[in-house]
């Protein structure tokens, strides 16, 4: 192969993705394919749980599943102790558990972008049902800021909630500035890494982030229904759980005690029977994206990022993606027609995504604030540059 290639054996890892065989797949930010060692891995479990559905539940520490599975995500974020990390189903499941844990007092506010997926905003907004006002900050280059918060933080912000990487603009935060900014003034740090956490290198510790979330079917190339939940310990300590589940209590095995004393750290947000397939592909799919390097596959995507950013460019298309390097990823998102006219601009941006399909390629169309049709690139670790260089040729065929 000619050009930049990645700090990994490119073939050697597309040969883990059969679906590179059939299709250009971009569009990772919306749902990622198991790489075949998870793939392989569930269908063990799963033919395990036919002959012995106990087996993860019975298996001694630090063999059973719920122990490997918080010490190796904690290693992997750099969380300091593993009973700071749970599983959770989703993204938006892990948000209103923190949402619907804190001692929130009339008056209090939260303060996030304008930008965030539903996932990272209604369980904040909800809140102001409860006498919590959720203050918008206007988007800094398509996503979260220093900047663009701190006008609208007081003595009274309790929680600033972010994406590390923006799902519509691909804006990428600067997690340990805002952390700095939060952690100085006692403010709680919500991150949502459901984009990056695959992508791009995560230090808890050292950016400061009370919480992280990230379901795992994204960037983390895990199976659906399955994510996990950062919580600091010493915030940790003072979240009382409204949502409640059997095991999330202490001594949660004696079922009739019924004593409502929550369990040490993340795991008194567990919600009942986990999802035991789930999470053996989660940690094999981390496995296989560690085995990379995190910060190699941060460097590839970031490298077909700023390909597909000049391309776009040079057909005369508006990239709403940040041209900095220190503020995109693996996302590139372009507008579609003339937003003066969205009802034309959506039927463009309709026929063009269908022009991509006839022609084996997966984008997602997305629409912002206004209704503006955007596609949206997102690359993985085993996309190529060439496959960015064939987007672009079909974009031409479209145009001409």
């Amino acid at each position: 192969m000619n050009g930049p290639q990645p700090q990994y054996a490119l073939d050697d890892v597309r040969a883990n993705f059969p679906i590179s065989q059939q299709l250009i797949y971009v569009n990772h930010a919306a749902i990622a394919p198991l790489p075949l060692p998870t793939q392989r891995l569930m269908q063990s479990v799963t033919e395990q749980m036919a002959l012995d559905p106990a087996f993860a539940f019975t298996a001694a520490p630090p063999e059973n599943i719920f122990a490997r599975f918080s010490t190796e995500i904690a290693a992997f974020i750099n969380a300091e102790a593993a009973h700071e990390v749970v599983g959770v189903a989703s993204t938006s499941v892990a948000m209103n558990l923190i949402a619907h844990s804190i001692d929130w007092q009339p008056g209090d506010n939260i303060v996030l972008a304008d930008v965030e997926f539903p996932s990272n905003a209604y369980p904040w907004m909800v809140m102001e049902r409860h006498g919590v006002e959720c203050r918008l900050a206007p988007a800094d280059q398509g996503g979260a800021s220093v900047d663009a918060f701190a006008p609208l933080v007081d003595d009274r912000t309790r929680l600033v909630a972010v994406s590390a990487i923006q799902f519509l603009s691909g804006h990428r935060a600067d997690l340990a500035a805002i952390g700095a900014f939060c952690r100085q003034r006692g403010i709680l740090f919500v991150v949502d890494a459901i984009q990056s956490a695959g992508h791009c290198p995560l230090d808890v510790q050292a950016m400061k982030v009370d919480v992280l979330v990230a379901g795992g079917h994204k960037s983390l190339m895990g199976p659906a229904g399955q994510g996990f939940l950062y919580v600091r310990e010493e915030p940790c300590a003072r979240m009382m759980p409204d949502l409640i589940g059997s095991n999330a209590v202490e001594g949660w095995e004696h079922w009739l005690a019924y004593d409502m004393t929550p369990r040490q750290g993340a795991l008194r947000f567990m919600m009942g029977t986990p999802n035991v397939e789930g999470m053996f592909g989660l940690l094999e799919s981390i496995r296989f994206l560690d085995g990379l390097g995190v910060a190699n596959i941060d460097a590839w995507t970031q490298h077909l990022s700023r390909v597909a950013i000049d391309e776009l460019a040079g057909l005369g298309y508006t990239v709403i993606t940040p041209a900095d390097p220190a503020h995109y990823g693996p996302i590139v998102t372009f507008r579609v027609g003339d937003p003066a006219d969205i009802p034309a601009a959506d039927a463009t941006a309709s026929a063009l995504n269908r022009h991509l399909t006839r022609h084996n390629i997966r984008v997602t169309k997305h629409l912002d604030a206004r209704g503006v049709p955007h596609l949206r690139i997102s690359t993985h670790c085993y996309n190529t540059e060439d496959e960015i260089r064939q987007i672009i040729d079909v974009l031409k065929e479209f145009r001409s």
